[in-house]
């Protein structure tokens, strides 16, 4: 049994925390909000961000970084745009020791940075590991069996956090590429939004595929340049997580695409949101990474197009769909 805190109380840190107390761990579940703290602790339930899910009494929360010194690992689930103020006043608590995990997907949108480079820049820690994957919240706190992947360049901390959260509903896989599988989960998001706009104007299934594997090209190629392997983009984070994510009614990148397509503004889509749509800050920190490193994103440039210059959806499809032919 370890001693381990979850640091970011939305839907999946909270899915994060009952994984690992099915798994017998000790938990403490960091959140901001003292009102959802003071929830959590009179109900044993996150009726805000993962409602009908009670909370066993192995997860404690607290708001307080002092109450998570001395633990084996750090799970850090927060939006990528607040993960650095965050893991500044996390910094504190941390041992050298332990293995700090980031289970949120994007990138920095000021500096372009993933976040394990925001993480170790603010912790100054090495032992640091990345979990990513095709993980909806809502089906693995059903139950529902559900892969991941734990990417370090230590092998030794990918392997301690596979250990912490395998069980027969949750298979976990060690991968030692951790630009690639930040990439993938970061990307597919973007992809995910153009994956809405296609099902909300109602353009079909071939549409929606053809849109998925050039998205897949788009991602590879920007991981490529990036330094990434390429078969990373094959697996769990890469393809895995964009199937997912981009076919998923769970999907909240791919509400926001869906409900563009049928009229809606982004910034009133975003007032009725939970949780982050982290494909709309990244769509801007991915166009820029394609500019500097001259990297072709033909789909991403579309979407930001439409979130930001309200550029109509169909004549996004009809800028992808007229481009210059080219070979596969």
């Amino acid at each position: 049994m370890s001693r381990v805190a979850v640091i970011g109380a939305g839907a999946w840190g909270t899915t994060l925390a009952l994984l690992l107390a099915e798994n017998k761990h000790q938990v403490t579940l960091w959140a901001f909000e003292k009102e959802l703290v003071a929830e959590v602790k009179e109900f044993r339930e996150n009726k805000r961000f993962l409602p009908g899910f009670p909370l066993p009494e192995m997860i404690d929360v607290t708001t307080n970084f002092a109450d998570l010194k001395g633990r084996d690992a750090y799970y850090f689930v927060v939006p990528t745009q607040h993960l650095r103020s965050v893991a500044r006043q996390a910094a504190m608590a941390i041992s050298e020791s332990a293995v700090l995990v980031v289970a949120g997907k994007g990138i920095e949108e000021k500096s372009l940075k993933l976040p394990l480079e925001i993480i170790a820049e603010e912790t100054k820690q090495e032992n640091l590991c990345v979990l990513s994957g095709p993980n909806l919240s809502a089906e693995i706190a059903k139950g529902l069996p559900a892969a991941a992947v734990a990417a370090s360049g230590y092998a030794e901390a990918a392997k301690k956090i596979q250990s912490m959260l395998m069980s027969p509903r949750f298979r976990v896989y060690t991968n030692n590429d951790v630009v690639g599988v930040q990439l993938g989960g970061a990307l597919k998001n973007v992809v995910a939004i153009a994956a809405g706009v296609v099902d909300g104007l109602g353009l079909g299934d071939n549409a929606k595929a053809g849109l998925m594997i050039r998205g897949l090209a788009e991602i590879t190629r920007l991981g490529a340049a990036l330094g990434a392997k390429q078969e990373t983009f094959a697996g769990l984070s890469g393809m895995g997580d964009l199937i997912t994510t981009c076919s998923s009614r769970l999907s909240r990148n791919h509400t926001v695409g869906e409900q563009i397509a049928r009229g809606k503004k982004l910034s009133e889509i975003l007032k009725t949101m939970k949780d982050i749509a982290e494909g709309v800050p990244t769509a801007v920190a991915a166009r820029e990474l394609g500019k500097r490193h001259q990297v072709p994103l033909p789909i991403t440039e579309q979407v930001y197009g439409i979130l930001y210059e309200n550029k109509d959806p169909y004549q996004a499809i009809s800028a992808l769909m007229t481009r210059a032919a080219a070979s596969e």
